[in-house]
């Protein structure tokens, strides 16, 4: 069975979908870093983003690959770089690329198949996994999510500005639900989750008691 979990920058999506992949048993797959690694390749390789040959060398070039909740860029663990304020700027570059995330569908496609996954992103339910038998949209207002954002900033040592990064979620809120590829909408059979004044445990609770349900559904 495939569980997507899709939402706004913020939100929480890696993290309950992480533990709510290891409480199910099933495989884990975080589609926004993988644009990330792009991007990051990208960024070490001087790329032309406006340049589709550019592009397409890079997509056919960059060994990209998600193992475990690692992320993998030509054998290189990134996990870390990839969530650097540096890379957060640069990662619509490659994310708004239809080249890009052409290549990047596909992958995804690749890893769920023979396999019961949770993958999260902001198109897993609407284009990657449309037929998705559980799917659920991650919400939280923008001033929980910056709040977040900036705790997990400042636990990388790096230091932000609260008005400055609650700005940029309001500016990717709306980049994010205009994007000519792959946009952020909430499919028409995502159940809605709101995370604000929840702990983790609790929206994992949520998640698992939706996922659970879908699952003893699909076996009846």
């Amino acid at each position: 069975m495939i569980v997507t979990i899709d939402g706004p920058a913020g939100a929480g999506k890696s993290t309950v979908a992480k533990r709510l992949a290891r409480r199910l048993g099933f495989g884990y797959l975080d589609t926004g870093a993988m644009y990330r690694a792009v991007a990051l390749a990208g960024e070490r390789a001087g790329v032309d983003w406006s340049n589709d040959a550019d592009i397409v060398r890079l997509t056919e070039t960059a060994d990209i690959r998600w193992r475990g909740d690692r992320i993998f860029l030509d054998g290189e663990d990134v996990s870390g770089p990839v969530r650097s304020n540096e890379i957060t700027a640069a990662v619509g570059r490659a994310a708004d690329h239809p080249l890009v995330r052409q290549h990047l569908v596909a992958l995804q496609r690749i890893a769920a198949e023979g396999v019961s996954l949770v993958t999260e992103g902001r198109d897993q339910g609407s284009v990657v996994f449309p037929d998705a038998a559980c799917k659920i949209f991650l919400d939280a207002a923008a001033e929980e999510r910056a709040r977040r954002r900036v705790e997990d900033f400042r636990a990388r040592g790096e230091k932000v500005d609260f008005a400055s990064v609650l700005a940029d979620i309001n500016r990717r809120d709306r980049e994010d639900r205009s994007r000519p590829v792959g946009p952020l909408v909430k499919p028409a059979d995502a159940v809605t989750v709101n995370t604000d004044g929840l702990t983790i445990d609790e929206v994992v609770d949520q998640l698992q008691r939706i996922a659970r349900s879908r699952l003893a559904s699909e076996q009846s």
